[in-house]
C-alpha cells in the first residue's frame, strides 16, 4: 500500500526546548494514519497532525475497543534515525488486536509505516543523553452503535513526540493488597487502554502517600509479583536475577525480554518464574536482595529505591545498581549506535522508495 504524504507548512519545531523536554506533552509535526473499512485497511497517508471528529456513540468511548504501543526511535553517529526492534512491536500491536477482537496490520507495514513518519520527523529527535522521540501507535474503534459487539470499521494512527527521561530518580513502589491490574485469562498480556484507566485510582492512592507508583501483585493470594504499571520488574539476588514469568496476567515487554537475552549472553542466570513478596523482603533482610529495577521502552532500565507493603519497607542503594546501570547504557549505546549491534535487532527508519 501506497504511503500519500502531506507535509505541514507551519513547523512547530523551532518551539521546542530540547533541553526541557516534558514526557509526553510536546507532538512534532506529522502524524500516519489510515482506516479499516471492514474488509482491508485504505487510505494510508501521513499528514499534518490534527485533530479528530467523533460520533457521541463511537464504540472505542463506550465499549473500550482501543489498543496502543509504544516505541523510541534515536539518532546514531552518521545522523541517521534508528528504530529498535520494530518487529516486536508489530507482533505485540498484533496480539492486543486480536485479544481486543480488532483487525491486525501486516507487521512490514506497520514497519514501514513507522520508518516513513520518523523519517520525515527526524528532526524532532532529541540528541541529549536519555532523550529520544517517543512513537505511539494506536488503533480505536470508529463505529458509533450503542450495542456490545466488536466495531467493523478502525482507525490506526501514529503520533510521535520528544521526550526526555521518564523517571529522572529511583523510583519508590507500594505493593498494592486491595486492588488488582489483571489476572491469567484477562486482558492483562493486551496493551489495551481499559488496563491504564483501572490503575488510575490505586496510582493516586499510593502517589498521596508518597510512592511514585502501584507495585500490583497476583489477584488470587495478593502474594506473588506482576509488575508496575510502566514497567516489568526485575530482581537481582545472590546467585540469579529474576522476572516474574508471562502467566497471562503480566505484559510481555520488548525491553523485558531483551534484558534477559543480554544477560544471558553474559552468562547471567537469568529465571522467569513466580516471585512472592515475602521472597523479595526475606532476602533483602538476608542481605541476599542486590537490586531491583524496572524494565519498558519509556523508562528503558529504572532503579528502584524503596518498595513498601502492609506495614514494612525495604530501603535499597540506589547508588549501587551495577546491573540495571549496565543494561541502560546498552540498549542506549545500540541505539546511539556506539554499541555493536550483533543481534540485528536495530534498523534505520528510512523514506519509503515511492516518496
Amino acid at each position: 500500500m501506497e504511503i500519500k504524504i502531506t507535509k505541514t507548512d507551519h513547523s512547530k519545531l523551532d518551539q521546542v526546548d530540547f533541553d526541557n523536554l516534558p514526557f509526553g506533552q510536546i507532538s512534532s509535526d506529522h502524524m500516519f494514519v489510515m482506516e479499516y473499512d471492514g474488509t482491508s485497511w485504505q487510505n494510508a497517508r501521513i499528514e499534518p497532525l490534527r485533530t479528530f471528529e467523533i460520533h457521541p456513540s463511537n464504540l472505542a468511548l463506550h465499549y473500550g475497543q482501543s489498543i496502543f504501543e509504544g516505541m523510541k526511535a534515536s539518532i546514531n553517529r552518521e545522523g541517521i534515525p534508528m528504530l529498535f526492534r520494530p518487529e516486536l512491536h508489530a507482533q505485540r500491536m498484533n496480539a492486543s488486536a486480536e485479544r481486543m477482537c480488532m483487525p491486525t496490520i501486516d507487521p512490514e507495514f506497520f514497519v514501514e509505516a513507522i520508518s516513513a513518519l520518523v523519517n520525515l520527523e527526524k528532526g524532532w529527535i532529541p540528541q541529549e543523553d536519555g532523550s529520544a522521540l517517543y512513537i505511539r501507535p494506536f488503533m480505536y474503534a470508529i463505529d458509533h452503535f450503542l450495542g456490545v459487539r466488536p466495531s467493523i470499521t478502525y482507525r490506526f494512527c501514529i503520533i510521535t513526540l520528544p521526550v526526555g527521561p521518564y523517571y529522572a530518580k529511583p523510583v519508590s513502589l507500594l505493593a498494592s493488597d486491595t486492588y488488582v491490574r489483571a489476572i491469567p485469562g484477562g486482558v492483562g498480556e493486551a496493551k489495551t487502554s481499559g488496563n491504564y484507566a483501572a490503575s488510575l485510582y490505586p496510582s493516586k492512592l499510593a502517589q498521596e502517600q508518597g510512592f511514585d507508583q502501584v507495585l500490583w501483585l497476583d489477584g488470587h493470594e495478593f502474594k506473588y509479583v506482576q509488575e508496575v504499571g510502566t514497567m516489568n520488574l526485575f530482581f537481582v539476588f545472590e546467585d540469579e536475577i529474576a522476572t516474574p514469568d508471562n502467566n497471562g496476567a503480566v505484559l510481555k515487554g520488548i525491553t523485558r525480554r531483551s534484558f534477559i537475552e543480554i544477560l544471558r549472553d553474559k552468562g547471567h542466570r537469568v529465571t522467569e518464574r513466580p516471585i512472592s513478596i515475602d521472597e523479595v523482603f526475606d532476602a533483602h533482610a538476608q542481605g541476599k536482595l542486590k537490586e531491583v529495577f524496572g524494565a519498558g521502552t519509556a523508562a528503558v532500565a529504572s532503579t528502584v529505591g524503596h518498595i513498601a507493603h502492609l506495614d514494612r519497607k525495604i530501603d535499597l542503594d540506589a547508588t549501587a545498581n551495577p546491573i540495571a546501570r549496565f543494561l541502560k547504557a546498552e540498549i542506549d549505546g545500540l541505539r546511539a549506535g556506539t554499541v555493536e549491534d550483533t543481534r540485528g535487532w536495530t534498523m534505520p527508519a528510512l523514506a519509503p522508495a515511492q516518496v
